[in-house]
């Protein structure tokens, strides 16, 4: 197997740049030139258009360079399963998690596997839930973890826990000082939510739809610590999980308004490409997911 001509490929065809990619490498620029050679021979194809100023991968070089990012997969996870021998847990496990999951449950997530697997390497990637899933797509990470839905037919997806949802404002919101509220009151209201993409968005969305609400405004914010900001400075409504709230509700900074004979919910999901199933540490973290469903 040409490993690392293909690690060599990729690369480049990320970065589109001989030197830019041996310095990634720590490689001197011929060994690149190099690989790329022994690579176009034993495919017996041209894989990048080369000129002066513009590097451009051909036909044939996009058909192997997603095979390639498999094969180099395959590889890592392959040695790495070889070294787990004697049921220990190491290497790395890249876990990537949409910003509600990994800025508030994902933490006592990774302190559990720290504890257990002293050894495993462990990376968090945060994004929302669509840079999520083709984080996964693309074998950026082991296992990701989302809170909105995804159509994706070549993952493999499962629940692992359920998730309440609640209307979120400052302390002296007019619609806090009421004991109970009806879904007409928030007609004409404004909102803060997270940008497209987001499974807080996506869920936001569908409670305006299904209940034909409308808006008298609404103002985008790609963090939930940002919507929690602009909530406490009196700007509107927010429709945040309680994993998010629940600290800043204690504290009284935000209060939650009561909506009559409604309640939110939705399921959080675990998702991993077929192929990452039989890794060891892919393995491990979703028995700890499923034991973490059990719990609820």
């Amino acid at each position: 197997m040409y490993y690392d001509e293909l690690k060599t490929f990729v690369t480049l065809a990320e970065v589109k740049n001989f030197t830019k990619t041996a310095k990634l490498l720590m490689i001197s620029q011929p060994s690149v030139s190099s690989h790329i050679k022994n690579l176009e021979k034993e495919f017996q194809t041209k894989l990048f258009e080369r000129s002066p100023k513009v590097l451009k991968i051909t036909p044939t070089g996009e058909i192997l360079y997603e095979r390639a990012k498999q094969m180099i997969m395959i590889y890592d996870q392959t040695r790495q399963e070889i070294l787990e021998h004697h049921h220990s847990i190491k290497g790395e496990l890249k876990i990537g998690a949409s910003f509600t999951i990994g800025e508030y449950i994902l933490p006592s997530l990774l302190r559990d596997l720290q504890d257990h697997y002293p050894e495993l390497e462990l990376q968090a990637v945060i994004g929302n839930t669509e840079e999520v899933i083709q984080y996964v797509r693309r074998f950026e990470v082991d296992i990701g973890l989302i809170e909105g839905q995804t159509n994706e037919k070549t993952l493999s997806v499962h629940p692992f826990m359920q998730d309440e949802l609640f209307i979120t404002a400052s302390t002296q919101h007019p619609l806090v000082q009421k004991e109970e509220i009806t879904v007409a009151e928030l007609q004409n209201q404004s909102w803060i939510t997270r940008e497209v993409g987001s499974g807080t968005r996506e869920y936001l969305n569908h409670v305006i739809r299904s209940n034909g609400l409308k808006v008298k405004s609404l103002l985008t914010i790609s963090s939930n610590q940002g919507i929690k900001e602009s909530l406490i400075s009196g700007m509107g409504l927010s429709l945040l999980s309680k994993y998010v709230i629940e600290r800043d509700v204690r504290q009284n900074n935000l209060s939650v308004v009561k909506l009559k004979d409604y309640s939110f919910t939705r399921t959080l999901s675990y998702l991993y490409a077929p192929i990452m199933e039989q890794k060891k540490s892919v393995k491990m973290f979703i028995e700890l997911l499923e034991k973490n469903e059990r719990s609820e």
